[in-house]
């Protein structure tokens, strides 16, 4: 029941009603033997005598208004929530995988100038083997890219995105194989 039927309800209501009645016991015998009655008037409803449920019902329906709208806000703020956190979590990857990648380089750099010096005589294999560790450290560590995949992808599914076509779980998009995960060949 909405709040303008309930109030409706608090209101006296005026109605016309009627009938028709016969006494015949067979269709073919209502216009030989049989006798036709009708009524009709008007039926006057005043609700007089409740004891207060219909302002009750009236309060009732307010209340399940406001719920509503509460319930509808939460949802509203939930959503604008997931995406603040989604769009905070993809900027901090973006940040953390640009340092990365400017480390990762720095590092290479280090490895080819302690090569150089290694070819040169002035610096032992041992320093060489460390730069280059360093070196694949910091380019392991780049795969947080996955991480900011992940992250655009929950700031699409906090915007309400999804996909366009069914995913075909047969076919594998990635291969792990000696050489590290890469993308597979299409066919």
């Amino acid at each position: 029941m909405k709040i303008g039927q309930a109030e409706a309800a608090l209101y006296p209501s005026v109605s016309l009603t009627g009938s028709i009645a016969t006494t015949s016991g067979k269709i073919g015998d209502l216009a030989k033997r049989s006798t036709i009655g009708w009524s009709y008037g008007p039926s006057v409803n005043v609700p007089l005598f409740e004891g207060g449920s219909l302002r009750a019902a009236v309060d009732v329906e307010k209340a399940q208004r406001d719920q509503y709208f509460v319930a509808f806000k939460s949802s509203v703020l939930s959503a604008l929530e997931d995406i603040e956190n989604a769009l905070v979590s993809l900027a901090k990857e973006r940040q953390r995988i640009a340092q990365l990648s400017a480390a990762a380089s720095n590092y290479r750099e280090a490895a080819r100038l302690a090569r150089e010096l290694y070819r040169a005589g002035s610096a032992d294999f041992l320093d060489v083997l460390d730069a280059e560790r360093s070196a694949f450290e910091a380019e392991d560590s780049l795969q947080s890219r996955v991480s900011a995949a992940t992250d655009y992808i929950a700031l699409d599914k906090a915007l309400g995105g999804g996909w366009d076509r069914p995913v075909d779980a047969s076919q594998l998009e990635v291969v792990d194989g000696a050489t590290g995960p890469r993308l597979a060949a299409r066919r």
